[in-house]
């Protein structure tokens, strides 16, 4: 849901500009923190209603704020609210019998996986094995961890649900904004039209600031989506456009002149041929700009949206290598950042207080934009705590659904039971995934600092 802002000139004075601006930090780092208190909290409650020891639920990292202790569980903030966590008893199953214990001077990985075990075993209280993790059944566990993820999809429902069904979407009208009156050459800097210059399609052809376009070639339009595509998909053919101007209607004809288009994926990355070139497509072009307009969504829009949100999210999770590199390449090299490429909370933070601090956008489109933004932030946490590895949620859950079907194919071939999967065994990968994201996590706050993503143009 992010996009530039187009704003106008004008300030606030310097002092009422930085509180706005940190007023929006402090917004984003409350609804972030909230955000994954409810993530805990959709862990917690299965994993006590299925009857886990579950000794901390804390919000954050670091050193601990506050604590304090209900029953058998410690609930608590600590100093960094960029994670939270709760800590179930026997998360790691113990050794299989005859399995030998490793120490420091066997490898360092081995040792990982003895430290992860003893200290999962030293979560389980005498009496209380029944009430490990590990035991639990294999529908349980999955429950367990995807009631984080889905807490953060609940979430992102109910603020897309207040986005587009209470403050509504800008929508681009089918009434023109803005008439060029000559076409320039991509890259030109000229603010001005040379007299040499072509005039453009439809300044040629008559239209004005103001007139609401109501068909093209007898095909009636509604926004300015469908007048932008009837126009691309026409260049050089003489169209029909009816207008209504102070109340009446007129007939233009205009011709949309060939332009060509630089085409982008899905994502709005652009395309690239195997040689290397940047792939073009020859559409029509016109030279108008379009007003916008506030509609309020039907609720059936709500799910949509989540799910087109979710796609992007996962299309840049699939290609983080590649947009990784181009954010190195933006904080070391300079050039601009994508607008919807990865961000750290750093960036998300000043996102979030640039916007705030604007005294030229309605206080209004301010707010929703904050709720946009605390809506994608959780789609984000959905989709990112499913990818299969651990620490993420979605590790544990592959971890659950591969001892499902190694159980499944004993009983069906009539073997032993296999046991729980030793997942203890994965903590060397657990290691490596936790440095690699760090390691993103440091370069993403780094680009954000040095060569920022500016909302507004």
């Amino acid at each position: 849901m992010r996009g530039r802002l187009p704003v106008s000139d004008g300030y606030p004075c310097p002092v009422e500009t930085v509180l706005l601006y940190l007023l929006g930090i402090v917004v984003i780092v409350i609804g972030l923190a909230a955000s994954i208190a409810l993530h805990e909290i959709g862990h917690l409650v299965p994993a006590k209603k299925f009857g886990v020891k579950v000794g901390q639920y804390m919000i954050g990292f670091g050193p601990t704020i506050f604590s304090r202790r209900r029953g058998e569980t410690e609930y608590g903030v600590k100093a960094l609210p960029l994670g939270g966590y709760i800590s179930m008893s026997g998360m790691y199953p113990p050794a299989r019998e005859g399995q030998k214990g490793r120490t420091a001077s066997t490898g360092f990985f081995q040792t990982l996986v003895q430290d992860a075990r003893t200290a999962s075993a030293e979560t389980i209280d005498q009496g209380d094995e029944h009430r490990t993790f590990y035991r639990l059944p294999v529908y349980k566990r999955v429950i367990i961890m995807l009631g984080g993820p889905t807490m953060n999809l609940l979430i992102a429902i109910v603020l897309f649900t207040v986005l587009l069904c209470g403050f509504g979407t800008a929508q681009s009208s089918s009434t023109v904004g803005l008439v060029n009156q000559c076409v320039l050459p991509a890259g030109s800097t000229e603010t001005e039209c040379p007299a040499d210059a072509t005039p453009a399609p439809a300044f040629a052809a008559g239209m004005e600031n103001g007139d609401r376009i109501v068909s093209i070639d007898g095909v009636a339009v509604q926004d300015g989506d469908q007048v932008t595509r009837a126009f691309r998909a026409a260049p050089d053919q003489a169209l029909e456009v009816v207008v209504e101007r102070d109340g009446s209607e007129r007939t233009l004809e205009v011709t949309p002149a060939l332009s060509a288009r630089q085409v982008t994926d899905s994502a709005g990355v652009p395309e690239v041929g195997a040689d290397g070139v940047p792939v073009t497509e020859e559409v029509g072009f016109v030279g108008i700009g379009f007003a916008t307009v506030t509609v309020q969504q039907p609720v059936t829009a709500v799910l949509p949206t989540v799910g087109q949100n979710i796609g992007h999210v996962a299309n840049v999770i699939v290609h983080l290598p590649q947009r990784m590199v181009a954010v190195a390449q933006a904080a070391f090299g300079g050039g601009e950042r994508d607008a919807n490429g990865p961000v750290s909370v750093v960036g998300v933070g000043r996102m979030a207080g640039e916007v705030v601090s604007l005294d030229t956008v309605p206080f209004v489109d301010r707010a929703a934009f904050l709720v946009s933004l605390l809506a994608s932030l959780n789609v984000a946490l959905f989709v990112f705590n499913l990818v299969p590895l651990m620490p993420l949620d979605g590790g544990h859950v592959a971890g659950a659904l591969i001892e499902a079907v190694r159980r499944g194919f004993a009983k069906l071939f009539r073997r032993p039971d296999p046991g729980p999967v030793d997942t203890a065994k994965v903590i060397p990968l657990t290691f490596a995934v936790v440095i690699v994201l760090g390691g993103m996590g440091l370069l993403l706050a780094y680009a954000d600092i040095v060569n920022p993503i500016s909302l507004i143009r």
